[in-house]
Protein backbone atom coordinates (compact mmCIF):
# COMPACT_ATOMS: atom_id res chain seq x y z
CA UNK A 1 0.00 0.00 0.00
CA UNK A 2 1.56 3.34 -1.01
CA UNK A 3 1.85 5.96 1.71
CA UNK A 4 -1.09 8.31 2.27
CA UNK A 5 1.29 11.24 2.43
CA UNK A 6 4.56 11.79 0.65
CA UNK A 7 7.40 13.90 1.92
CA UNK A 8 6.64 17.55 1.30
CA UNK A 9 9.26 18.03 -1.47
CA UNK A 10 8.04 14.96 -3.36
CA UNK A 11 4.40 15.94 -2.95
CA UNK A 12 5.05 19.47 -4.25
CA UNK A 13 7.03 18.10 -7.19
CA UNK A 14 4.27 15.63 -8.09
CA UNK A 15 1.52 18.24 -7.88
CA UNK A 16 3.57 20.72 -9.91
CA UNK A 17 4.25 18.10 -12.58
CA UNK A 18 0.57 17.26 -12.95
CA UNK A 19 -0.40 20.93 -13.04
CA UNK A 20 2.39 21.73 -15.51
CA UNK A 21 0.84 19.60 -18.24
CA UNK A 22 -1.41 22.57 -19.08
CA UNK A 23 1.41 25.04 -19.75
CA UNK A 24 3.51 22.39 -21.47
CA UNK A 25 0.63 21.42 -23.79
CA UNK A 26 0.14 25.06 -24.83
CA UNK A 27 3.58 26.64 -24.83
CA UNK A 28 5.50 23.76 -26.43
CA UNK A 29 3.19 24.06 -29.45
CA UNK A 30 4.01 27.73 -30.14
CA UNK A 31 7.26 27.15 -32.12
CA UNK A 32 5.45 24.50 -34.20
CA UNK A 33 2.73 26.79 -35.56
CA UNK A 34 4.56 27.77 -38.78
CA UNK A 35 5.41 24.14 -39.60
CA UNK A 36 1.87 22.95 -38.85
CA UNK A 37 0.48 25.73 -41.03
CA UNK A 38 2.74 24.87 -43.96
CA UNK A 39 2.08 21.15 -43.58
CA UNK A 40 -1.68 21.01 -42.98
CA UNK A 41 -3.17 24.34 -44.07
CA UNK A 42 -0.79 26.02 -46.56
CA UNK A 43 -3.64 28.02 -48.08
CA UNK A 44 -4.16 29.83 -44.74
CA UNK A 45 -1.26 29.24 -42.35
CA UNK A 46 -2.84 31.51 -39.74
CA UNK A 47 -5.41 28.76 -39.00
CA UNK A 48 -2.64 26.80 -37.28
CA UNK A 49 -3.23 29.02 -34.24
CA UNK A 50 -6.39 27.02 -33.61
CA UNK A 51 -4.33 24.11 -32.24
CA UNK A 52 -3.79 26.28 -29.14
CA UNK A 53 -7.28 27.69 -28.67
CA UNK A 54 -9.09 24.40 -29.40
CA UNK A 55 -7.01 22.69 -26.70
CA UNK A 56 -8.02 25.40 -24.22
CA UNK A 57 -11.65 25.09 -25.31
CA UNK A 58 -11.61 21.34 -24.60
CA UNK A 59 -10.05 22.01 -21.21
CA UNK A 60 -12.74 24.56 -20.42
CA UNK A 61 -15.52 22.13 -21.28
CA UNK A 62 -13.88 19.31 -19.31
CA UNK A 63 -13.42 21.56 -16.29
CA UNK A 64 -17.20 21.69 -15.89
CA UNK A 65 -17.35 17.99 -14.98
CA UNK A 66 -14.00 16.92 -13.52
CA UNK A 67 -14.44 18.49 -10.08
CA UNK A 68 -17.84 16.93 -9.34
CA UNK A 69 -16.73 13.59 -10.84
CA UNK A 70 -13.68 13.48 -8.57
CA UNK A 71 -15.93 14.21 -5.57
CA UNK A 72 -18.03 11.17 -6.52
CA UNK A 73 -15.45 8.67 -7.81
CA UNK A 74 -12.29 9.72 -6.00
CA UNK A 75 -9.31 11.74 -7.14
CA UNK A 76 -7.13 8.98 -8.58
CA UNK A 77 -9.66 7.45 -11.03
CA UNK A 78 -10.52 10.85 -12.52
CA UNK A 79 -6.89 11.92 -12.91
CA UNK A 80 -5.85 8.56 -14.37
CA UNK A 81 -8.81 8.62 -16.75
CA UNK A 82 -7.99 12.17 -17.80
CA UNK A 83 -4.38 11.29 -18.52
CA UNK A 84 -5.46 8.21 -20.48
CA UNK A 85 -7.63 10.39 -22.72
CA UNK A 86 -4.80 12.91 -23.02
CA UNK A 87 -2.31 10.25 -24.13
CA UNK A 88 -4.75 8.72 -26.64
CA UNK A 89 -5.51 12.14 -28.13
CA UNK A 90 -1.80 12.98 -28.37
CA UNK A 91 -1.26 9.76 -30.33
CA UNK A 92 -4.07 10.68 -32.73
CA UNK A 93 -2.62 14.18 -33.13
CA UNK A 94 0.83 12.81 -33.93
CA UNK A 95 -0.63 10.89 -36.88
CA UNK A 96 -3.26 13.45 -37.97
CA UNK A 97 -3.33 13.79 -41.79
CA UNK A 98 -5.37 17.01 -41.75
CA UNK A 99 -5.83 20.13 -39.68
CA UNK A 100 -9.41 19.10 -38.87
CA UNK A 101 -8.23 15.78 -37.41
CA UNK A 102 -5.50 17.56 -35.47
CA UNK A 103 -8.00 20.03 -34.01
CA UNK A 104 -10.35 17.22 -32.98
CA UNK A 105 -7.45 15.48 -31.23
CA UNK A 106 -6.41 18.70 -29.51
CA UNK A 107 -9.96 19.20 -28.22
CA UNK A 108 -9.84 15.68 -26.72
CA UNK A 109 -6.42 16.46 -25.24
CA UNK A 110 -7.93 19.50 -23.55
CA UNK A 111 -10.76 17.39 -22.12
CA UNK A 112 -8.18 15.03 -20.65
CA UNK A 113 -6.00 17.84 -19.27
CA UNK A 114 -8.99 19.27 -17.39
CA UNK A 115 -8.64 16.46 -14.85
CA UNK A 116 -5.17 17.36 -13.52
CA UNK A 117 -6.01 21.07 -13.81
CA UNK A 118 -8.91 20.83 -11.34
CA UNK A 119 -8.28 17.68 -9.32
CA UNK A 120 -4.69 18.56 -8.41
CA UNK A 121 -5.95 21.49 -6.34
CA UNK A 122 -8.57 19.22 -4.73
CA UNK A 123 -5.84 16.74 -3.73
CA UNK A 124 -3.87 19.48 -2.00
CA UNK A 125 -7.05 20.53 -0.16
CA UNK A 126 -7.78 16.91 0.83
CA UNK A 127 -4.42 16.54 2.57
CA UNK A 128 -3.71 20.06 3.81
CA UNK A 129 -5.67 23.09 4.98
CA UNK A 130 -5.31 26.72 5.92
CA UNK A 131 -1.93 28.39 5.72
CA UNK A 132 -0.20 25.06 5.05
CA UNK A 133 -2.30 24.58 1.93
CA UNK A 134 -1.56 28.14 0.80
CA UNK A 135 2.14 27.54 1.35
CA UNK A 136 2.09 24.31 -0.67
CA UNK A 137 0.16 25.93 -3.52
CA UNK A 138 2.72 28.73 -3.55
CA UNK A 139 5.51 26.16 -3.88
CA UNK A 140 3.58 24.38 -6.65
CA UNK A 141 3.06 27.63 -8.56
CA UNK A 142 6.73 28.58 -8.18
CA UNK A 143 7.73 25.31 -9.85
CA UNK A 144 4.92 25.68 -12.37
CA UNK A 145 6.18 29.09 -13.54
CA UNK A 146 9.35 27.45 -14.86
CA UNK A 147 7.35 25.49 -17.46
CA UNK A 148 6.36 28.42 -19.72
CA UNK A 149 10.03 29.43 -19.76
CA UNK A 150 11.24 25.98 -20.85
CA UNK A 151 8.37 24.60 -22.94
CA UNK A 152 9.01 26.61 -26.15
CA UNK A 153 12.70 25.66 -25.99
CA UNK A 154 11.76 21.99 -25.65
CA UNK A 155 9.28 22.31 -28.51
CA UNK A 156 11.85 24.00 -30.75
CA UNK A 157 14.43 21.33 -29.95
CA UNK A 158 12.02 18.52 -30.78
CA UNK A 159 11.08 20.20 -34.07
CA UNK A 160 14.75 20.53 -35.01
CA UNK A 161 15.40 16.86 -34.21
CA UNK A 162 12.30 15.12 -35.59
CA UNK A 163 9.68 17.60 -36.83
CA UNK A 164 6.56 19.03 -35.23
CA UNK A 165 4.85 15.66 -34.76
CA UNK A 166 7.55 14.72 -32.23
CA UNK A 167 6.03 17.23 -29.81
CA UNK A 168 2.97 14.99 -29.47
CA UNK A 169 5.20 12.02 -28.69
CA UNK A 170 6.67 14.14 -25.88
CA UNK A 171 3.14 14.86 -24.68
CA UNK A 172 2.46 11.11 -24.56
CA UNK A 173 5.60 10.48 -22.50
CA UNK A 174 4.81 13.35 -20.13
CA UNK A 175 1.21 12.16 -19.86
CA UNK A 176 2.45 8.70 -18.90
CA UNK A 177 5.12 9.73 -16.38
CA UNK A 178 2.96 11.93 -14.14
CA UNK A 179 0.07 9.47 -13.52
CA UNK A 180 2.51 6.56 -13.14
CA UNK A 181 4.33 8.48 -10.42
CA UNK A 182 1.01 9.25 -8.73
CA UNK A 183 -0.26 5.66 -9.03
CA UNK A 184 2.90 4.29 -7.42
CA UNK A 185 3.41 6.83 -4.69
CA UNK A 186 0.13 8.53 -3.71
CA UNK A 187 -2.80 6.74 -2.11
CA UNK A 188 -6.36 7.88 -2.82
CA UNK A 189 -6.67 11.08 -0.74
CA UNK A 190 -10.49 11.18 -0.64
CA UNK A 191 -11.97 8.46 1.62
CA UNK A 192 -15.17 6.76 0.46
CA UNK A 193 -17.15 8.18 3.34
CA UNK A 194 -16.26 11.70 2.20
CA UNK A 195 -17.43 11.24 -1.39
CA UNK A 196 -20.58 12.83 -2.77
CA UNK A 197 -22.63 11.31 -5.58
CA UNK A 198 -22.58 13.08 -8.94
CA UNK A 199 -26.02 14.61 -9.33
CA UNK A 200 -26.97 16.69 -12.31
CA UNK A 201 -29.57 18.45 -10.18
CA UNK A 202 -26.92 19.65 -7.74
CA UNK A 203 -24.77 20.91 -10.59
CA UNK A 204 -27.74 22.74 -12.11
CA UNK A 205 -28.63 24.30 -8.76
CA UNK A 206 -25.03 25.46 -8.28
CA UNK A 207 -25.01 26.93 -11.77
CA UNK A 208 -28.24 28.81 -11.04
CA UNK A 209 -26.89 30.18 -7.76
CA UNK A 210 -23.77 31.43 -9.51
CA UNK A 211 -25.74 33.00 -12.35
CA UNK A 212 -28.08 34.81 -9.93
CA UNK A 213 -25.31 36.25 -7.73
CA UNK A 214 -24.25 39.58 -9.27
CA UNK A 215 -20.85 39.61 -7.54
CA UNK A 216 -19.96 36.14 -8.77
CA UNK A 217 -21.37 36.79 -12.23
CA UNK A 218 -19.31 39.96 -12.68
CA UNK A 219 -16.16 38.28 -11.31
CA UNK A 220 -16.50 35.44 -13.84
CA UNK A 221 -16.86 37.93 -16.70
CA UNK A 222 -13.75 39.81 -15.55
CA UNK A 223 -11.82 36.54 -15.26
CA UNK A 224 -12.94 35.50 -18.74
CA UNK A 225 -11.75 38.84 -20.17
CA UNK A 226 -8.37 38.52 -18.42
CA UNK A 227 -7.97 34.95 -19.68
CA UNK A 228 -9.03 36.21 -23.11
CA UNK A 229 -6.16 38.70 -23.12
CA UNK A 230 -3.70 35.99 -22.14
CA UNK A 231 -4.90 33.45 -24.71
CA UNK A 232 -4.96 36.12 -27.43
CA UNK A 233 -1.32 36.87 -26.71
CA UNK A 234 -0.41 33.18 -26.64
CA UNK A 235 -1.93 32.40 -30.05
CA UNK A 236 -0.54 35.53 -31.75
CA UNK A 237 2.86 36.05 -30.18
CA UNK A 238 4.75 33.50 -32.32
CA UNK A 239 3.37 34.86 -35.63
CA UNK A 240 4.28 38.38 -34.51
CA UNK A 241 7.84 37.32 -33.70
CA UNK A 242 8.08 35.44 -37.02
CA UNK A 243 6.24 37.61 -39.56
CA UNK A 244 6.49 41.10 -38.07
CA UNK A 245 10.00 40.97 -36.65
CA UNK A 246 11.67 38.00 -38.39
CA UNK A 247 12.79 36.50 -35.08
CA UNK A 248 11.23 33.03 -35.22
CA UNK A 249 14.59 31.37 -34.45
CA UNK A 250 15.03 33.23 -31.17
CA UNK A 251 11.36 33.21 -30.17
CA UNK A 252 11.70 30.42 -27.54
CA UNK A 253 14.50 32.35 -25.80
CA UNK A 254 12.56 35.61 -25.72
CA UNK A 255 9.38 33.87 -24.60
CA UNK A 256 11.25 32.11 -21.79
CA UNK A 257 12.84 35.35 -20.61
CA UNK A 258 9.47 37.11 -20.58
CA UNK A 259 7.91 34.20 -18.65
CA UNK A 260 10.61 34.35 -15.98
CA UNK A 261 10.23 38.12 -15.50
CA UNK A 262 6.42 38.00 -15.53
CA UNK A 263 6.42 35.06 -13.11
CA UNK A 264 7.57 37.43 -10.36
CA UNK A 265 4.08 39.00 -10.43
CA UNK A 266 2.65 36.19 -8.31
CA UNK A 267 5.27 36.89 -5.62
CA UNK A 268 4.56 40.61 -5.78
CA UNK A 269 0.83 39.92 -5.49
CA UNK A 270 1.42 37.79 -2.39
CA UNK A 271 3.34 40.68 -0.82
CA UNK A 272 0.77 43.37 -1.70
CA UNK A 273 -2.65 41.73 -1.55
CA UNK A 274 -2.94 41.73 2.26
CA UNK A 275 -2.06 45.42 2.36
CA UNK A 276 -3.88 46.79 -0.69
CA UNK A 277 -6.66 44.27 -1.23
CA UNK A 278 -7.72 42.13 -4.19
CA UNK A 279 -10.05 44.67 -5.76
CA UNK A 280 -7.53 47.49 -5.76
CA UNK A 281 -4.82 45.35 -7.35
CA UNK A 282 -7.15 44.03 -10.06
CA UNK A 283 -8.47 47.50 -10.91
CA UNK A 284 -5.01 49.07 -10.96
CA UNK A 285 -3.55 46.30 -13.14
CA UNK A 286 -6.41 46.55 -15.66
CA UNK A 287 -6.16 50.35 -15.78
CA UNK A 288 -2.43 50.10 -16.45
CA UNK A 289 -3.06 47.55 -19.21
CA UNK A 290 -5.58 49.86 -20.88
CA UNK A 291 -2.91 52.56 -21.04
CA UNK A 292 -0.17 50.21 -22.24
CA UNK A 293 -2.34 48.48 -24.86
CA UNK A 294 -3.60 51.83 -26.11
CA UNK A 295 0.02 52.91 -26.45
CA UNK A 296 0.80 49.67 -28.33
CA UNK A 297 -1.99 50.46 -30.81
CA UNK A 298 -0.30 53.81 -31.48
CA UNK A 299 3.11 52.18 -31.83
CA UNK A 300 1.72 49.58 -34.26
CA UNK A 301 0.16 52.31 -36.42
CA UNK A 302 3.39 54.35 -36.39
CA UNK A 303 5.54 51.25 -37.11
CA UNK A 304 8.88 52.67 -35.84
CA UNK A 305 12.24 51.13 -36.90
CA UNK A 306 12.59 47.47 -36.02
CA UNK A 307 14.87 47.49 -32.95
CA UNK A 308 12.66 50.04 -31.19
CA UNK A 309 9.40 48.44 -32.40
CA UNK A 310 10.51 45.01 -31.23
CA UNK A 311 11.68 46.29 -27.83
CA UNK A 312 8.36 48.05 -27.22
CA UNK A 313 6.43 44.92 -28.20
CA UNK A 314 8.43 42.74 -25.78
CA UNK A 315 7.88 45.25 -22.97
CA UNK A 316 4.15 45.22 -23.69
CA UNK A 317 4.08 41.42 -23.88
CA UNK A 318 5.80 41.25 -20.49
CA UNK A 319 3.31 43.71 -19.01
CA UNK A 320 0.40 41.57 -20.21
CA UNK A 321 1.69 38.39 -18.57
CA UNK A 322 2.63 40.41 -15.47
CA UNK A 323 -0.94 41.72 -15.28
CA UNK A 324 -2.27 38.15 -15.42
CA UNK A 325 -0.11 37.28 -12.41
CA UNK A 326 -1.56 40.21 -10.48
CA UNK A 327 -5.19 39.51 -11.31
CA UNK A 328 -6.15 35.88 -11.97
CA UNK A 329 -5.69 34.52 -8.45
CA UNK A 330 -7.42 37.54 -6.94
CA UNK A 331 -10.39 37.38 -9.33
CA UNK A 332 -10.85 33.67 -8.66
CA UNK A 333 -10.78 34.30 -4.90
CA UNK A 334 -13.39 37.04 -5.32
CA UNK A 335 -15.66 34.76 -7.32
CA UNK A 336 -15.37 32.01 -4.71
CA UNK A 337 -15.97 34.28 -1.69
CA UNK A 338 -19.75 33.72 -1.41
CA UNK A 339 -19.64 30.08 -2.56
CA UNK A 340 -17.83 28.23 0.20
CA UNK A 341 -20.79 25.92 0.73
CA UNK A 342 -20.56 24.64 -2.87
CA UNK A 343 -16.82 25.14 -3.38
CA UNK A 344 -16.22 22.02 -5.48
CA UNK A 345 -19.06 22.64 -7.91
CA UNK A 346 -18.35 26.38 -7.97
CA UNK A 347 -14.68 25.91 -8.81
CA UNK A 348 -15.54 23.73 -11.81
CA UNK A 349 -18.26 26.06 -13.08
CA UNK A 350 -16.22 29.25 -12.65
CA UNK A 351 -13.17 27.72 -14.33
CA UNK A 352 -15.21 26.29 -17.19
CA UNK A 353 -17.31 29.37 -17.99
CA UNK A 354 -14.40 31.82 -17.81
CA UNK A 355 -12.14 29.58 -19.93
CA UNK A 356 -14.73 28.99 -22.65
CA UNK A 357 -15.54 32.72 -22.75
CA UNK A 358 -11.84 33.51 -23.06
CA UNK A 359 -11.39 31.11 -25.98
CA UNK A 360 -14.38 32.56 -27.81
CA UNK A 361 -12.76 35.99 -27.48
CA UNK A 362 -9.22 34.87 -28.39
CA UNK A 363 -10.05 32.89 -31.54
CA UNK A 364 -11.16 35.89 -33.67
CA UNK A 365 -8.28 38.02 -32.39
CA UNK A 366 -5.79 35.36 -33.49
CA UNK A 367 -7.42 34.82 -36.86
CA UNK A 368 -7.33 38.58 -37.60
CA UNK A 369 -3.51 38.63 -37.54
CA UNK A 370 -2.41 40.70 -40.54
CA UNK A 371 1.37 40.66 -40.20
CA UNK A 372 1.44 43.38 -37.53
CA UNK A 373 0.66 43.50 -33.77
CA UNK A 374 -2.26 45.89 -34.42
CA UNK A 375 -5.14 43.34 -34.27
CA UNK A 376 -3.65 41.82 -31.11
CA UNK A 377 -3.15 45.18 -29.42
CA UNK A 378 -6.66 46.31 -30.39
CA UNK A 379 -8.27 43.10 -29.11
CA UNK A 380 -6.40 43.18 -25.81
CA UNK A 381 -7.16 46.89 -25.33
CA UNK A 382 -10.88 46.22 -25.85
CA UNK A 383 -10.86 43.32 -23.38
CA UNK A 384 -8.87 45.25 -20.77
CA UNK A 385 -11.22 48.23 -21.09
CA UNK A 386 -14.30 46.00 -20.75
CA UNK A 387 -12.79 44.23 -17.72
CA UNK A 388 -11.93 47.57 -16.09
CA UNK A 389 -15.48 48.84 -16.65
CA UNK A 390 -16.89 45.65 -15.10
CA UNK A 391 -14.57 45.96 -12.08
CA UNK A 392 -15.70 49.55 -11.48
CA UNK A 393 -19.32 48.44 -11.80
CA UNK A 394 -18.65 45.52 -9.44
CA UNK A 395 -17.33 47.91 -6.80
CA UNK A 396 -20.51 50.00 -7.09
CA UNK A 397 -22.66 46.87 -6.77
CA UNK A 398 -20.69 45.84 -3.67
CA UNK A 399 -21.19 49.24 -2.12
CA UNK A 400 -24.94 49.15 -2.91
CA UNK A 401 -25.32 45.66 -1.42
CA UNK A 402 -23.35 46.66 1.68
CA UNK A 403 -25.54 49.73 2.14
CA UNK A 404 -28.66 47.58 1.73
CA UNK A 405 -27.42 45.13 4.32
Amino acid sequence: MPPARLSLPEFVALMAMMFAIIAFSIDAMLPALPEIGQSLTPEDVNRAQLVVTVFVLGMGVGTFFTGPLSDALGRRPVILGGFALYILAAGIAALAPSLEMLLAARFLQGLGAAAPRIVTVAIVRDLYAGRRMAQIMSFVMMVFTLVPALAPLIGAGLIALAGWRAIFVAFMLFGLAAPLWMALRLAEPLPREMRRPFRLGALTAALAEIALNPMVRLSILVQGLVFGQMFSMLVSVQPVFDVTFGRAATFPLWFGAVAVVAGSATLLNALLVMRLGMRFLITAALAAQCVLSGAMIGVSLAAPPDPLFFALFVIWQTSLFFQVGLTVGNINAMAMEPLGHIAGFASSIIGSVSTVLAVLLAIPVGLMFDGTPLPLATGIFAMALAALALMLHLRRVEARLAAGA
